[in-house]
C-alpha cells in the first residue's frame, strides 16, 4: 500500500503538534487542505528558517493542497515575541514593503501562483484598516488574558518586560486565520512548534464566532526549532538571495552541517523518495559525507537552480575532492586547540594556520571583514566551529590568496 502524503509527512519528522489528526489527515490526503503559513518580512530576504516552510507548501501543493502564502506586512508593525529574549527593531512601513516585495520574487522559484494554484496574501491589507474599539468588542472578548500569559512565546519574556504592542501579537495572528477562513476558505494552519499558543488562539477564535462545526485545523511543525538551529552559521543567517549568500556558500554550509544533522536534513528538506533516503540510515563514517554532499547538491538545485548546483559541486570538489587536497597547505588541529565545548575558534584557526602571526592581527582581520571559512565571510571575533564540521575539512581565507585547510585530527 502506497504512503500517504500525511504519512510521509510524519516519517519525514516534520510533525509536531495537531489540533484533530485523523481530519487533517484526511484532508491533507485528499487535496483539500486550503492552508496558509505566515512570513513576517523582518529582513529582504528569505533564509534557511523560511525555506524549511516553503519546501512544505511545495510538498502539499504537489498532492494537490492549496497554499495561501500569507506575508505579514501588518503583523511585522507589531513583532512576534516568540523565541526572544528582546523586543524586535521597529520597521519602518516603507521597509515593510520593500522587503514583502522581495519575498514574493523570491517565493514564485518555489510555489506554483495563479487561479486555483495558489495565492499570495498581505496581512495590512487588513489589519491596518481595523478600527481598535471593534477589535476589542469583537476579538478581545474572545481571549483570557490569564491564558495568554500562560502561552509559552509569553512567559519567557515576563521576567525581562513584554510591552503590551507585542502581547497583541497573538490577537493579530488569531485574527489572520479568522480573516483568511472566512474571506478565501482557508481551513488550516501551518507554524513552527514555538508557535503552537498563537495558533491555537485562531482555530478557537473561529470556532467561537462561527459556531462549533466551523472546522479549522492547526497544525505545527519540527520546523521553527530546526530552521533557528540550522538556519545561522558563526558569521549570521544562510540567505536564499544569492547576492547576500552565494550558490557556493550556501552548498557549503549545507556541505558542512554536523553528522547528526544530516540524515534529518535530507527528510525534512529534500524531495529524494522516502524509500530511499530509509536506506541511508544506516550509514556512517565516510558515507555521512557522501549524504553531505547529496544534501548539499539537492538543496541548492532547488534554491538557485541545476547550473548553479553544478557549478558549486564541481568548486567545491576542485578544492576537497579526490587527488585535489595534495595541491591545498593544510593545518591539523588537536584536542588542546578546542574549547569546554569541542568547538575552535577562529582567533585559534588564523594563528595555528599561520594567516596570523598574533591573536591581535587575528582579531583586526576578522573585524575589517577579510576572513572567510568556507567562503562565508567571518564577522564576529568569537566565531566558533564544531569538531564535527572540522573532521571534515573548512577552508579558512585571509584575504584573496592566502589560505589553509584547517581539519582536526
Amino acid at each position: 500500500m502506497a504512503m500517504t502524503i500525511y504519512d510521509e509527512l510524519k516519517a519525514r519528522g516534520l510533525i509536531a503538534q495537531v489540533t484533530d489528526e485523523a481530519h487533517i489527515s484526511d484532508m491533507i490526503n485528499n487535496g483539500k487542505a486550503v492552508f496558509y503559513i505566515g512570513f513576517d518580512p523582518t529582513a529582504d530576504s528569505l533564509h534557511v528558517g523560511h525555506f524549511m516552510a516553503l519546501c512544505l507548501m511545495k510538498r502539499l501543493q504537489m498532492a494537490g493542497n492549496k497554499p495561501v502564502v500569507l506575508i505579514g506586512g501588518g503583523t511585522a508593525m507589531i513583532g512576534d515575541p516568540s523565541g526572544r529574549t528582546d523586543m524586535r527593531s521597529m520597521m519602518t512601513r516603507e521597509t515593510i514593503e520593500h522587503n514583502c516585495e522581495c519575498f514574493r520574487r523570491q517565493m514564485a522559484r518555489f510555489i506554483e501562483f495563479g487561479e486555483d494554484k495558489a495565492i499570495m496574501v498581505n496581512n495590512a491589507d487588513w489589519l491596518l484598516d481595523l478600527n481598535y474599539i471593534d477589535v476589542l468588542r469583537e476579538v478581545g472578548a474572545c481571549f483570557s488574558v490569564n491564558n495568554m500569559l500562560r502561552a509559552e512565546c509569553y512567559k519567557q519574556r515576563m521576567e525581562k518586560g513584554l510591552s503590551f504592542l507585542e502581547f497583541n501579537y497573538m490577537i493579530m495572528q488569531s485574527y489572520d486565520f479568522y480573516y483568511l477562513y472566512q474571506k478565501y476558505g482557508c481551513n488550516m494552519q501551518f507554524g513552527g512548534n514555538d508557535q503552537w499558543s498563537n495558533m491555537l488562539g485562531g482555530t478557537e477564535l473561529i470556532r467561537r464566532k462561527l459556531g462549533k462545526d466551523a472546522h479549522a485545523m492547526t497544525i505545527t511543525l519540527l520546523l521553527n526549532s530546526e530552521g533557528k538551529k540550522m538556519g545561522k552559521t558563526a558569521s549570521g543567517a544562510v540567505w536564499l538571495d544569492p547576492n547576500k549568500t552565494t550558490p557556493y556558500d550556501f552548498y557549503q554550509y549545507w556541505r558542512n552541517v554536523d553528522d547528526a544533522d544530516v540524515l534529518k536534513c535530507i527528510r525534512m528538506l529534500t524531495f529524494l523518495p522516502i524509500e530511499q533516503i530509509e536506506q541511508m540510515d544506516s550509514w556512517e563514517g565516510s558515507q555521512l559525507n557522501t549524504a553531505k554532499e547529496i544534501l548539499a547538491y539537492e538543496l541548492t538545485k532547488l534554491v538557485h537552480g541545476e547550473d548553479e548546483a553544478n557549478k558549486a559541486q564541481a568548486s567545491a570538489k576542485s578544492l576537497f575532492g579526490a587527488g585535489a587536497d595534495a595541491d591545498i597547505p593544510s593545518t591539523e588541529l588537536d584536542a588542546s586547540d578546542l574549547n569546554e565545548n569541542g568547538e575552535a575558534d577562529i582567533i585559534t584557526m588564523l594563528v595555528k594556520s599561520g594567516l596570523t602571526p598574533s591573536r591581535s592581527e587575528a582579531r583586526r582581520a576578522v573585524e575589517q571583514g577579510g576572513v572567510t571559512v568556507d567562503g562565508e565571510k567571518v564577522v564576529d571575533v568569537k566565531a566558533t566551529f564544531s569538531a564535527d564540521v572540522l573532521k571534515n575539512g573548512v577552508l579558512l581565507r585571509r584575504g584573496k590568496k592566502a589560505f589553509k585547510k584547517v581539519i582536526i585530527k
